[in-house]
């Protein structure tokens, strides 16, 4: 535990609410892509398909790097039990929150949609077990990793907290950009053969949806958590991302060239999700480096509006999904214009969510269940915006 103040990184908070954010723009050009999603427009969008593959190719690799930078450097303010309670608090709570009042009502939504209500009744006590878990953790899917994560943290972190400090000659510090990516590149082999091996061994335990979310997810985005801690504690490394590269921007390029590929012409039962997982392992290592530079570069600054947006981002992000599976199932169908549905989308979705999250700042119950955080019981409306 430590109390040294440790200057604010402004930049990072803002790609972090930024690629939260973009997770709407990712869903409402979902139902315009060729991806066949809960809902989808008559016909697909070429434009919009490579919107979105570009977004889900990325963002969530950036995101979870930023996460074990900000858990790390929480995790040496305070003493584990009660780092391992706050940071758990901060997402399990909205998480649990999110289920019966959102991704609920969205799963009974949907089951109208689809004319699969009457259906129900049909399926096994497991395949009722495994919609539900697919459909009520839906998007919160990020946070029961996050969850996951920080309870490995506790020991993974107590490990890296061990280490001698070394000196500037050390391991970390004579690590380049292109180590790290030979890294990355045997990281995404080793998550392909085991996937692999499960879809050999056992593929059904692949259509599982706590298994999916629980371990795979958390195998995948375990190296970028881990490596977000890496850079908080070793400048070096940290400076590899925030120094733009133009090696790691063409890389990223070539790569994404690659995952269109492997969409357009792999098969899910000929390496298609393995190939996928080498590809985004190493692009996601590379557009670290990409958003932080840019970040660095245009982000690095405190703005009220930013705060604010940085303050709403989980609520509007929590929010947005079954307003984005209501656009689709009831409104996309009159908009001929797949490019002007997807603005109209984008007003309808963020416009809701912005009043939402408004209203739901003048209950403090609210503010609480959206945020894991303990309200005063008389809270201004500029102090919680700014909490």
């Amino acid at each position: 535990m430590t109390n040294t103040p440790v200057q604010r990184e402004f930049f990072l908070d803002s790609i972090r609410a930024w690629l939260m954010l973009l997770g709407i723009p990712f869903h409402i050009s979902l139902i315009y892509s060729s991806h066949q999603w809960h809902v989808n427009s008559l016909a697909p969008s070429a434009w919009l398909t490579l919107f979105n593959d570009f977004i889900h190719a990325f963002r969530m690799q950036v995101f979870f790097v930023i996460s074990g930078y900000f858990s790390y450097m929480l995790f040496l303010r305070y003493p584990r039990k009660r780092w391992w309670k706050v940071r758990v608090e901060r997402v399990g709570i909205p998480m649990l929150t999110a289920i019966p009042l959102l991704t609920l009502p969205q799963f009974l939504m949907l089951q109208q949609v689809k004319g699969t209500a009457g259906n129900w009744h049909t399926l096994s006590l497991y395949e009722k077990y495994n919609t539900l878990v697919w459909d009520l953790i839906s998007h919160l899917w990020f946070l029961l990793v996050l969850i996951i994560l920080t309870t490995l943290g506790l020991a993974l972190f107590a490990k890296l907290n061990r280490r001698a400090e070394q000196p500037e000659g050390g391991f970390f510090s004579r690590l380049t950009l292109g180590k790290l990516s030979l890294v990355f590149l045997l990281l995404g082999l080793l998550y392909a053969a085991l996937r692999r091996a499960i879809f050999i061994l056992h593929p059904q335990l692949l259509s599982d949806g706590l298994f999916n979310f629980a371990v795979m997810q958390t195998l995948f985005y375990l190296p970028f958590f881990l490596l977000g801690a890496l850079a908080f504690k070793h400048e070096s490394i940290k400076t590899l991302f925030t120094r733009p590269s133009l090696g790691c921007a063409i890389a990223a390029a070539f790569a994404f060239g690659a995952y269109l590929l492997n969409q357009r012409f792999g098969s899910g039962d000929a390496w298609l999700y393995e190939t996928e997982s080498v590809i985004t392992m190493l692009m996601g290592l590379w557009m670290v480096n990409v958003v932080f530079a840019l970040g660095h570069r245009l982000l690095n600054f405190k703005s009220s509006r930013v705060t604010y947006f940085v303050n709403a981002s989980l609520f509007i992000y929590l929010v947005h999904h079954p307003l984005t599976l209501f656009f689709g199932a009831y409104i996309t169908p009159h908009i001929a214009s797949n490019t002007l549905g997807f603005l109209a989308g984008l007003v309808f979705v963020i416009g809701i969510a912005l009043v939402l999250y408004e209203l739901h700042l003048r209950v403090a119950l609210l503010r609480f269940l959206f945020s894991g955080k303990p309200q005063n019981k008389v809270v201004s409306l500029t102090s919680s915006i700014n909490s």
